[in-house]
């Protein structure tokens, strides 16, 4: 019985390898929208998503500083498992990490997901200024 699951377990990386590479690659279905995102399991989500939607204007997500920051890039895993670099708790608390807010910038998929943008404006600082 083991042996036939590692068989399927092989088969399904065997068919998620990216143009014969050896890397693994999922899929990034964006809510809301008919296209999807092929994204290495080794590639920031917000990299595929740039490299699919050449046109600025054309992306789901917004793009900022690329480093975990901003909070451009937020948004909602609703579905799929991934791994995160440190982020901005400016931009998504620790609670909101647990509910599947993340910054695309700081994602790397681990399965197919499907996301939402979550994108929520300048943070207000202390003082009532926009950072």
């Amino acid at each position: 019985m083991l042996q036939g699951l590692e068989q399927r377990r092989i088969a399904k990386e065997e068919t998620h390898m990216a143009d014969g590479s050896g890397l693994a690659t999922v899929s990034i279905r964006i809510k809301g929208d008919a296209r999807s995102v092929s994204c290495g399991t080794s590639e920031k989500l917000l990299t595929a998503i740039e490299r699919e939607f050449l046109n600025p204007r054309q992306r789901p997500v917004r793009v900022g500083c690329r480093q975990g920051g901003c909070g451009a890039c937020r948004i909602k895993v609703t579905e799929g498992q991934y791994a995160t670099e440190k982020m901005s708790r400016d931009h998504v608390t620790e609670e909101e990490e647990t509910q599947g807010f993340a910054l695309a910038c700081r994602v790397y998929p681990q399965t197919d997901l499907e996301i939402e943008p979550a994108f929520r404006g300048p943070v207000k600082d202390r003082s009532g200024q926009d950072t």
